[in-house]
């Protein structure tokens, strides 16, 4: 009876530690189960992100002046719709404008290691120490509808800015019969675009002395700032005939200004973005100079894999220019 007892318990003791650590292996994994789908669900995140395009992909940087105006948007998605076709990594950091963050920006992509920068310029003098990082550190760089005041560009892609602004200032010379009373909506002061916008519409200003600028006044590319300056201008001046703005952005501002005081002006954009565009359509706006910031975009994309593809890189700026055309 002792023996068999004692069996028995054996047994029961076994049948115990078997048990246990069928219980043990069973939490462990499934430990290790819900970690792996946490790193899945992270690894997803990212590829929403930053699609995989595989071990060795060409690794692309671009710092962009503001992701809050349509045109830099459709620019970013022509980039964006290029790398996925050449099966590169596409990294996008947003600069909010501000020059301090675009700067932070660049340095954080040089550590990055990435092959190429693409740079859309907040302020054309304060990105250029920004660009001699990334020199130094070997990384090629091309601009893309900014240019930069200094460093070494391999490409600057964009349309001619100074081309458009002449565009701009000729149909409202042709609408006003050669004279009238215009403002000036500028963009971001330092920037290309403000710049060579600006020198294109005063080039037709000056050839026509009838044309008389009664303001000009920054307002930042940006609708808000674009609205209010009208405000201040339209108290200002009881005389307007006609607004050239830098960009839509400020055009649609300027607009909403207008309407709300009742004024009759008319009132030029410049980029062709789609609100712009419905408002020529609809009658209120009465022209905009079209750029192309998707090909300008795609065509940021292409250069760059060109360069890593050949080694070559250029020693002086190479422009690759973009088409304009008035829509009215």
């Amino acid at each position: 009876m002792k023996k068999i007892f004692a069996l028995l318990t054996f047994t029961l003791l076994a049948t115990a530690c078997d048990n246990t650590q069928e219980t043990t292996t069973t939490q462990t994994n499934t430990t290790q189960t819900v970690s792996a789908t946490a790193t899945e669900t992270a690894s997803g995140e990212q590829a929403a992100a930053a699609p995989t395009t595989g071990e060795g992909a060409t690794t692309i940087g671009m710092s962009i002046s503001t992701l809050n105006n349509p045109f830099f948007v459709e620019l970013r998605d022509g980039a964006q719709a290029a790398a996925d076709a050449g099966s590169a990594e596409l990294t996008v950091l947003d600069a909010q404008d501000r020059a301090d963050k675009q700067a932070s920006d660049i340095e954080d992509l040089v550590t990055r290691g990435v092959d190429v920068i693409l740079v859309n310029a907040t302020d054309s003098d304060a990105i250029v120490p920004s660009i001699m990082t990334a020199n130094e550190a070997g990384i090629p760089v091309i601009t893309v509808d900014r240019s930069a005041n200094g460093g070494q560009v391999a490409y600057h892609i964009a349309s001619d800015n100074v081309a458009g602004g002449k565009l701009a200032g000729e149909f409202i010379r042709d609408q006003l019969g050669g004279s009238g009373n215009v403002v000036e909506l500028q963009g971001v002061p330092g920037s290309s675009a403000a710049r060579d916008r600006g020198e294109g519409f005063n080039i037709i200003v000056k050839e026509n002395p009838g044309m008389n600028v009664v303001a000009a006044q920054p307002a930042d590319f940006n609708r808000a700032k674009g609205l209010s300056v009208m405000e201040n201008i339209l108290q200002a001046q009881p005389e307007i005939d006609a607004v050239f703005a830098h960009n839509d952005e400020m055009a649609l501002g300027a607009l909403q200004a207008i309407t709300a005081a009742d004024r009759d002006i008319m009132v030029v954009g410049f980029d062709a973005t789609p609100d712009a565009v419905d408002a020529v359509k609809g009658g209120t706006l009465a022209a905009t100079v079209a750029q192309k910031p998707g090909d300008i975009g795609r065509l940021g994309v292409e250069k760059a894999l060109e360069v890593v593809s050949s080694g070559n890189v250029p020693a002086t700026t190479e422009n690759v220019p973009v088409d304009l055309e008035l829509i009215k």
